[in-house]
């Protein structure tokens, strides 16, 4: 195994994910001591970044959801450093965090992606829910972790959520978005490889905040329900939608939604996925026979690939 020196686990920060970053920071950094790392949990909301240098580290694994940590500024300080990090780039972490233009860069290569509409303070809710259909689902672009989703279902209810959304001052466009009923599902890319599929089947109403890091009752299928032609598509798809936002050699993974008749449609990148003992990629992994204490190992190894 590589020496890989003095590693800061970059965990906790400023985003609304605070909580679980910091939950992600201390299963990895478990993961990497059991294996002898000289890992330290570094958090930047204690403690300057600057500061990674002066107290001898020699690579950042980043586990920073949500804004600052994931959407590419982040990464540009680390690149001003000098300092190897996990995780994609700064072009691939500001795409992916801002699902709006992700969409539009996989609608311009023929990617299947849900219908829906950018809301503004005139925009025609009537319209759009007419459009869209009712049930559907609103977000703010460039939050994660299901933070500020709702579903409206009620003629007329659109608008009353814009306006909350609006007045929470989350970050990027509010976006409204087709409902799909077929199920929920997501692919992690490991360096370029597809993993195995994991079907989400939560117990709330969709899959949101509460149901990723609050319950115990969410079901995750892995390998997933798909018949063999349909994972060969999802982790098909997911690769290509990864790399077309440059993140072809890191870990990361897609969420997809699939539809009454089978269809599969790509709904957003996450560049930075979740390391605890509900996160997605970890249970993908485990279905390849690798242990969460190895993949850990594997993901460091690419902030020296990509260097």
């Amino acid at each position: 195994m590589q020496n890989f020196g003095k590693t800061a686990v970059l965990a906790g920060g400023f985003s609304a994910e605070r909580e679980v970053s910091l939950s992600s920071g201390a299963a990895v950094l478990a993961a990497l001591k059991s294996k002898g790392i000289d890992a330290h949990l570094f958090d930047p909301a204690a403690t300057d970044l600057s500061e990674l240098k002066n107290q001898g580290f020699t690579v950042a694994f980043n586990v920073l959801h949500g804004t600052y940590g994931e959407d590419g500024t982040v990464q540009g300080a680390l690149e001003a450093l000098g300092m190897p990090y996990t995780g994609c780039g700064v072009l691939a972490s500001a795409l992916g965090m801002d699902k709006y233009r992700c969409k539009l860069i996989w609608q311009a290569l023929g990617l299947p992606v849900p219908p829906f509409a950018v809301l503004h303070d005139d925009s025609d809710f009537a319209a759009v829910e007419a459009q869209l259909g009712l049930p559907l689902f609103v977000k703010p672009a460039a939050e994660g972790s299901s933070v500020g989703v709702h579903k409206v279902k009620q003629a007329g209810e659109l608008a009353q959520v814009y306006r909350q959304l609006r007045g929470q001052k989350l970050h990027g466009e509010i976006l409204a978005e087709q409902f799909v009923s077929g199920g929920e599902y997501t692919c992690g890319v490991l360096n370029g490889e597809p993993m195995p599929t994991v079907r989400i089947i939560p117990q709330t109403e969709f899959y949101d905040y509460e149901a990723k890091y609050l319950r115990n009752d969410t079901v995750y299928q892995c390998p997933s329900d798909l018949p063999p032609e349909r994972e060969t598509e999802m982790r098909d798809l997911a690769v290509r939608a990864f790399a077309a936002i440059g993140g072809a050699d890191n870990c990361g993974r897609v969420d997809f939604l699939r539809g009454e008749n089978g269809e599969l449609y790509v709904l957003e990148a996450n560049t930075l996925p979740g390391m605890t003992d509900h996160s997605l990629i970890p249970k993908a992994a485990a279905q390849s026979g690798i242990g969460f204490a190895d993949l850990c190992v594997k993901i460091l190894e690419t902030a020296y690939e990509k260097s």
